[in-house]
Order: structure tokens, then sequence, then C-alpha cells
């Protein structure tokens, strides 16, 4: 079972408390009733699926029931760090390029 730390209550919970909320920061756009069809379904529907490090929003549904984002490598589903809502993206380049390398060597083991 996963772990996931929760900022605001400053504890790693089991993931059962947590539900995925979708991707983080989604910059809406600034004037959304004068933008175009297809504008508004990318907006909408579209969202990036990334090998690698995603940031995507959580919420701790069994606790404080505050939503919090976390960066989470989806190759070995390891969260990387988890922040406040409204703080800037971490940049997380080198945890992300171990990861791979750890994931890698795993594969060629096999």
């Amino acid at each position: 079972m996963l772990l996931i730390h929760c900022p605001y209550c400053e504890e790693k919970r089991p993931e059962l408390e947590f539900r995925h909320a979708g991707e983080a920061h989604v910059a809406r756009p600034a004037d959304i009733a004068n933008i175009s069809d297809a504008e508004f379904a990318h907006y909408f529907f579209y969202r990036d699926n990334p090998k690698g490090v995603a940031y995507e929003r959580w919420r701790h549904i069994h606790g404080c029931g505050r939503f919090f984002n976390a960066a989470r490598d989806t190759i070995s589903d390891k969260f990387l760090t988890t922040y406040k809502a409204g703080e800037p993206k971490p940049e997380l380049v080198e945890a992300a390029n171990e990861n791979k390398a750890e994931a890698q060597k795993g594969n060629s083991a096999k």
C-alpha cells in the first residue's frame, strides 16, 4: 500500500484516504465565455499523460478534506513530493532521472 504525505495534516497516510482529482496546474482561459468550441474542448478534455513525472491534484477525503498537489513518477508510482494547492510547481528533473535509471536497471535484470 502506498503512503501519501498530506501537506496540510503533515502526516503520511494510506492511499485509501485519498482521491485522485486530475492534472494539476491546468490554466483556465482568461475569457472562457468567448473561446471557440475547439479551444474549450482542448481546455476541458485534453490532459497530459506523461511517462515519468506527473503533477496531479489529490484530495485527502478521509482526513482534512483539502486539495493538494503531488509530483508522482508514473513509471514507479512513487510520490516524489506533495505541496499545498496554490504553491508553484517544483522542479524535479534530478529525482525523475534517478527513478528512470532505477526502473531501467530493474527491467534489464529481468
